[in-house]
């Protein structure tokens, strides 16, 4: 792979990580960037500064499916952590023992779950990817690659995977079955596109919380990951589609409501992900999705594409809600 070393440019992308120990640098090699092989634009407009958006399960799953059909099989000549030091990013592992425990495993079958993806290196060990706003890309042999990473995984064919962030995530390698015991894996709910979501089980969690606390509807979508895999992103368009607005009580709803709201996680999310994930966010080959968010910072002030009322923003738990004041009152 070509390399070079001198002044490091602005990284193509942003990515994610979750607990342990402190990130190192590693300067031994500097690969450089190239917007032709990672769909990135350059300079300042690169996808860091284009979006600061979380992966949501949509995503996920689309990184997931890529990563089976692009590098499942493949064996791993070195695995890299981080050579551009990030607070916010956390491993479990130290440089040289990830390096050590990669070496020569092959990349198994990936599965997404909730907002984290579980890639098996074979035998023995998994890598967890979780909870995390970035860039997860695919390098082909040869091609230039991003001189700033936070994970990086060379193959045998010298293709390789890169993980970048700017936010904060978890970069994690385990012994196969002892991912399932961390926190925010361990008893993970059911997420909108897993079987045990039903209408029953969603509707015995809003009796759930109404037996202990005050909630609204997107503090039931948003917060402690009561619906796993969803962030502050698609919820917009969920509670569009469900005509109902952010601060609504979910002590107010009716059956119908609730059943509605239920088929609108469903919809949505099934949606975002057969799109290959939401205009805003980048794939394994640093092509956007193709899922346009219906209500967003870009929508804002434009005629709401239902009722053509001016699409309203306002601020409320912690994040920016948008909506249609018309098809979401404040009293539904």
């Amino acid at each position: 792979m070509r390399v070079r070393r001198g002044r490091m440019t602005r990284p193509c992308g942003t990515s994610w990580l979750t607990a342990g120990a402190s990130c190192s640098a590693n300067r031994r090699t500097r690969p450089r960037t190239s917007a032709a092989t990672t769909g990135c634009p350059p300079g300042p407009q690169s996808g860091a500064a284009r979006s600061r958006n979380m992966f949501e399960l949509p995503e996920c799953a689309t990184l997931v499916r890529q990563m089976n059909d692009t590098v499942r099989g493949k064996t791993i000549e070195r695995g890299r952590l981080g050579n551009s030091p990030h607070k916010f990013v956390w491993y479990n592992r130290k440089p040289a023992e990830f390096e050590r425990l990669t070496r020569s495993r092959k990349v198994g079958a990936a599965v997404a779950k909730g907002r984290w993806m579980f890639i098996p290196f074979e035998p023995g060990y998994v890598l967890v990817l979780g909870e995390c706003g970035g860039r997860l890309l695919y390098h082909q042999p040869g091609s230039d690659l991003p001189q700033k990473y936070h994970l990086f995984i060379e193959f045998e064919d010298k293709s390789a995977l890169s993980v970048t962030t700017q936010m904060w995530g978890a970069m994690e390698l385990f012994e196969k079955g002892r991912e399932q015991e961390r926190k925010y894996i361990k008893g993970m709910r059911p997420t909108p596109v897993d079987k045990e979501f039903t209408f029953r089980y969603f509707s015995g969690l809003v009796d759930e919380l109404l037996a202990g606390e005050k909630r609204s509807v997107k503090g039931l979508l948003t917060q402690d990951q009561l619906v796993a895999g969803l962030g502050n992103s698609v919820v917009q368009d969920i509670m569009f589609r469900a005509r109902l607005h952010p601060r609504r009580p979910i002590s107010d709803l009716s059956p119908v409501q609730r059943r509605n709201l239920h088929e609108a996680i469903i919809k949505t999310v099934r949606e975002v992900a057969a799109r290959g994930g939401r205009s805003d966010e980048l794939d394994l080959f640093g092509k956007p999705g193709g899922y346009e968010r219906i209500m967003s910072v870009k929508t804002a002030g434009k005629p709401c594409p239902a009722c053509g009322a001016k699409i309203q923003k306002i601020a409320f738990l912690g994040g920016a809600c948008y909506f249609c004041p018309k098809c979401q009152p404040a009293g539904t």
